[in-house]
């Protein structure tokens, strides 16, 4: 091609012609960030965030449990599942905490006294209220939050770096910022759009979440009074 064809073409464009393609093109430019600086923007994008979608394995003071949540500023919902097999789905609405389990649940962690009947007729398919004062409501609520769980959660331990290679969490391309070389943690964000962060694997392999949905409005609707069991201020005996 002669140097006037080549410059025909580069005035549409840098193709051809020796030209390179600028491999961050089109993305939001993390790549080219310090991992610090990295860290920083998907902590600050979490934060801004106004709902969110939870999923994945923690393991925190020897406990494992599966965590399905939809959260948002003004609370959330979905399911826990602990060590062992116990399932149990939370909502809150505002400062109101509701729980719902099945019979073998309630079997295994004890009957409040007031309730005295079989667990089956009386608890299972409804929701318990927790009341503020139960020494469960702040370990059960923190699930719910989002502020809490980001604050917790969101977290790596050891001198950082950025992964060479670019990752991809369901189809989304991202940045990978390492922690220890991966034995502190993996944060995944996104390159593309707002940097959200996508996938979490916690230092010492504590777990690993996956962070999607963000800012997708859901309904949060607290369950009517004849699905709702007010027993008093203990949520176990």
């Amino acid at each position: 091609m002669t140097a006037a064809g080549c410059a025909a073409l580069l005035a549409l464009g840098p193709v051809g012609c020796g030209a390179e393609e600028d491999p961050d093109a089109g993305t939001n430019g993390l790549a080219s960030l310090t991992p610090a600086e990295i860290e920083e923007q998907a902590t600050a994008a979490a934060a801004e965030a106004r709902a969110v979608r939870v999923s994945g394995t923690v393991i925190t003071e020897g406990e494992s449990f599966r965590l399905d949540m939809r959260l948002g500023e003004e609370g959330g919902f979905g399911e826990v599942s602990a060590e062992g097999g116990a399932t149990f789905e939370l909502l809150r609405v505002g400062e109101d905490l509701y729980m719902k389990a099945d019979a073998a649940f309630w079997e295994s962690e004890g009957i409040p006294e007031e309730l005295d009947s079989d667990p089956a007729e009386t608890l299972e398919g409804r929701y318990v209220r927790v009341a503020p004062d139960d020494p469960a409501y702040a370990q059960l609520s923190g699930f719910t939050d989002m502020e809490v769980l980001f604050d917790h959660l969101l977290t790596l331990d050891g001198e950082r770096e950025v992964a060479e290679d670019r990752g991809e969490v369901d189809g989304a391309q991202t940045v990978t910022v390492l922690a220890d070389g991966g034995a502190g943690g993996r944060l995944d964000v996104a390159l593309i759009g707002e940097p959200y962060p996508l996938l979490l694997q916690r230092p010492g392999e504590a777990g690993e979440l996956q962070l999607s949905d963000w800012n997708e409005d859901f309904e949060l609707r607290a369950p009517e009074d004849d699905q709702i069991l007010d027993y008093g201020d203990e949520l176990v005996e």
